[in-house]
């Protein structure tokens, strides 16, 4: 198990530095205001209806960098500091949550493969917690190879595999979504020059996050595969 804990150690390092990075990238863009003095509940209530979508709300939500769009209420929940706020950083936050409203609207067929594996994923994390806790009390992985042993590293291995794909499914969503933003704040000239960059290196730090965890989540997956083949042996 070595190996596991050297690859979680390495990728939570680097996750924290990338979160880091977008905290201070959104609090340096969170003090330099709009021309056009729109908060993001104005620029999300004016993109949905840009888009010609009514079913969504734009709602406020208690946290930092808790923003999200949830298909199934139809609701953008933005953190306070972006529902108000009227900044380069809150026009992109908002925005960027538009952006998945928006694919659910156009039936985006990554945004519904993404949403169909929730359960499934949610399922493989509890499933993880019981075969490590397992795995602890000398079960499973530390067992030799054969046997038990193997049966254990081939449901880890599932589980991480199912983890691995929603992970590597949502890296196209959310650079989809920011794509789907940005062109909105430039064409609707919300965002110009200065503005837009920062907005762009807003979202950009955000996408990084979601690679960190994409990247992590193939190495667990590819760590257990490789000790898994190498019990069958």
């Amino acid at each position: 198990m070595g190996g596991y804990f050297l690859i979680m150690g390495f990728f939570s390092l680097l996750g924290m530095a990338m979160s880091s990075k977008l905290k201070s990238t959104f609090a340096k863009f969170s003090q330099q205001g709009l021309r056009k003095g729109m908060s993001g509940k104005e620029v999300a209530e004016e993109m949905l209806a840009y888009y010609n979508i009514n079913d969504v709300k734009v709602v406020a939500s208690r946290g930092v960098l808790t923003d999200h769009y949830n298909p199934k209420t139809k609701t953008i929940a933005l953190s306070e500091p972006v529902f108000n706020q009227r900044t380069i950083a809150a026009s992109a936050v908002a925005a960027h949550e538009c952006g998945h409203a928006v694919q659910h609207a156009d039936n985006y067929p990554m945004l519904n493969m993404r949403s169909s594996l929730v359960p499934l994923v949610q399922m493989s994390s509890k499933a993880q917690k019981f075969l490590f806790m397992a795995t602890m009390v000398g079960f499973g992985v530390s067992s030799t190879s054969g046997g038990s042993g193997s049966i254990f590293l081939l449901l880890i291995t599932v589980t991480f595999g199912m983890t691995c794909l929603f992970s590597l499914v949502t890296l196209p969503v959310e650079f989809d979504a920011s794509r789907r933003a940005l062109a909105y704040l430039e064409n609707t000239g919300i965002t110009e020059g200065p503005e837009y960059d920062g907005a762009r290196k807003s979202l950009w730090w955000a996408a990084m996050t979601y690679v960190v965890q994409a990247l992590s989540s193939l190495a667990m997956f590819l760590y257990f595969l490789m000790k898994y083949m190498n019990s069958r042996r």
